[in-house]
């Protein structure tokens, strides 16, 4: 649409020519140097390996749409609601992330918490009043304490900038538990326990990396008086005084004195039980090393599916179905469902074959195969009919046959009726 100069100057705004200068006073909050929001890993998680494995599954577990859909008579997809609580989980959960962020905040914080609770923090009326409200925005929180009917959480504020303590009933919070909480979770847990030993590993590099030499000194006669003692005393701080103010650390000694060095390696086994334990945790979580580099292969991929981020992302849509769709939402056959993409690991020169095999079989049109591989869809009526396109169709059955027949079927009735 072309604008007039006139027009153009009395609309232009800029951001940073067109600042009133009373606005530079006016409280808009708390600052803070860091995200406030953002999730943070407790209990030294976050200084140890098993925080990739976390960003992991929380990275693939949010690649998965989460929906507010509708079912038909047999459990099966029909249509997408479009409700609040569908724009929380697609497109924006609250001011500060979108749905893909959300999601992923809370299986992070749940895999490393062991449970954390969905809190509605916008909606329409008071979930303590009403069973039934809408749903605007959400956040994530941990809990602090537990209460017959209710939940203490510590969840972000988005209008002080802080964390908040706010106390919630169950049944208006979505409070989910890691399904593997016996794996990664409890006490002497397999993950635990690989935590313990990194964090002992750690101890023992910073002892033999510190700087010290671990030197005996052998002394060429023997230390039982007090006399031999401050002479021994005396030649050990003379050894560190030649070390510490040569500049390549030599110190001499005397041909009878004797040196062993003590900061070598120290054997221990806690290498191969860190080693034992990471597998044992990647076999439990159904992980591979290939998983976490990128190069496993297609069965390796649906197994990790299958057993590690089916049960995430299945804890989390039935609780939100329980606590966020009413009874009476429940019978009208809505639900919270979850879709994974399964032509994501298919390579393109598969994709091909698989693409006429679908298409050839019905079960796609020509312009859903389109969408999947990344084109616009077609024009072309015949791109979006369910049919063998290697078939000739009947020549009854077309579009246009049938529209002669039913032009030639409105013709000869009204002739009949003129005959009438």
């Amino acid at each position: 649409m072309n604008m007039s100069f006139g027009s153009r100057l009395k609309h232009a705004w800029n951001a940073f020519f067109n600042k009133d200068p009373t606005s530079y006073y006016r409280d808009i909050g708390a600052g803070n140097a860091i995200r406030p929001d953002r999730p943070r890993f407790s209990r030294g998680n976050e200084r140890s390996i098993v925080t990739s494995v976390y960003n992991r599954i929380s990275m693939d577990a949010a690649a998965i749409d989460l929906f507010h859909v509708r079912l038909d008579e047999n459990g099966r997809y029909l249509e997408t609601i479009d409700s609040g609580l569908n724009n929380c989980l697609t497109i924006e959960a609250n001011a500060d992330q979108t749905g893909r962020a959300f999601l992923q905040d809370i299986v992070m914080s749940m895999l490393d918490e062991g449970c954390v609770a969905i809190l509605p923090t916008d909606t329409d009326t008071d979930p303590d009043a009403s069973g039934s409200f809408r749903i605007d925005e959400m956040r994530v929180g941990k809990i602090l304490e537990w209460y017959p009917a209710h939940v203490r959480i510590r969840a972000y504020n988005e209008h002080t900038g802080k964390k908040e303590d706010i106390t919630m009933p169950k049944s208006a919070v979505a409070i989910v538990e890691n399904p593997f909480y016996a794996v990664m979770n409890e006490p002497n847990s397999t993950l635990q326990r690989l935590i313990h030993k990194l964090n002992l590993l750690d101890v023992v590099d910073e002892q033999t990396s510190s700087g010290k030499l671990d030197l005996i000194i052998q002394l060429p006669y023997v230390i039982k008086t007090e006399a031999r003692r401050k002479q021994a005393e005396i030649r050990r701080k003379d050894i560190e005084n030649q070390l510490a103010g040569s500049q390549y650390g030599i110190a001499y000694t005397d041909g009878t004195e004797k040196i062993t060095q003590l900061n070598r390696a120290v054997e221990n086994n806690l290498l191969s039980q860190i080693e034992y334990l990471t597998s044992m945790l990647y076999s439990q979580l159904g992980i591979t090393q290939e998983i976490m580099n990128g190069t496993a292969d297609e069965k390796a991929m649906l197994n990790y599916y299958s057993r590690t981020i089916e049960p995430i992302l299945a804890a989390i849509a039935d609780e939100m179905k329980r606590k966020f769709l009413t009874k009476t939402a429940r019978s009208q056959r809505q639900s919270i469902e979850f879709f994974r993409d399964p032509f994501k690991l298919v390579p393109v020169a598969d994709l091909a074959e698989l693409s006429d095999k679908l298409t050839r079989n019905e079960i796609l049109t020509s312009n859903e195969v389109r969408q999947i591989i990344g084109m616009k869809p077609s024009n072309d009526p015949n791109a979006d009919e369910l049919r063998n396109k290697n078939l000739s169709e009947p020549k009854g059955d077309t579009p246009v046959a049938n529209a002669q027949v039913d032009e030639e079927t409105v013709n000869d009735e009204e002739e009949n009726q003129n005959e009438v």
